[in-house]
């Protein structure tokens, strides 16, 4: 979760995304944000996200990137 949260605060460091929900529908990431996020997670986790798992839920909040990436870890 540490290295979510540090990739997370690479795009935006001034949100706390240890509390922060409602990322997406608040706006706090955008698309290019989720892009730059899905590319990292690749990179650092060797996750891919396939496209029908890009929906708001799996990026409102740090804890529910995380819950997808160990929930892809494990297929």
């Amino acid at each position: 979760m540490e290295e979510l949260i540090e990739i997370l605060t690479d795009l935006h460091p001034d949100v706390d995304f240890t509390t922060t929900e409602g990322l997406v529908d608040d706006r706090i990431l955008d698309s290019l944000d989720i892009v730059s996020l899905i590319s990292e997670i690749d990179d650092r986790f060797d996750v891919a996200i396939p496209a029908e798992e890009i929906i708001p839920e799996n990026f409102n909040s740090a804890k529910a990137i995380y819950d997808l990436i160990r929930r892809l870890e494990d297929e």
